[in-house]
């Protein structure tokens, strides 16, 4: 690929990403440290992490299957989200900011798709 992966709008939008539930997760109960704040950080690095992955991947076919995996990560990221929600460790206005950063970053996945099948 011509780009690095730095450079991919989906990199650096699941990077920001990343850092906003980082921040988010902080306020979470202590005792939740093992549980769901682990389980949610570690979906959402994974974002990122397989987007520069499947960069660095020498097929197209490969890279896709990384994007995929990042929108697995994804959802799995907004699936925990809403737990935490309804667990009430985040307020509503957190909430919704952080599902409407969702729905871009899956769009712009979905792009990434689009440009990878051409």
């Amino acid at each position: 690929m011509a780009k690095t992966y730095e450079n991919l709008e989906a990199w650096i939008k699941g990077v920001e990403f990343a850092v906003s539930i980082y921040k988010i997760t902080q306020s979470f109960p202590k005792d939740e440290l093992y549980g769901l704040t682990s389980q949610i950080r570690r979906a959402v690095v994974s974002i990122s992490s397989n987007i520069a992955e499947g960069a660095g991947r020498s097929s197209r076919k490969d890279f896709k299957r990384f994007v995929d995996i990042a929108m697995g990560s994804l959802n799995e990221t907004e699936s925990l989200l809403i737990v935490a929600y309804k667990l009430e460790f985040t307020n509503e206005k957190i909430y919704l900011s952080t599902r409407s950063k969702t729905e871009e970053l899956g769009r712009i996945l979905n792009g990434l798709k689009k440009y990878l099948n051409q």
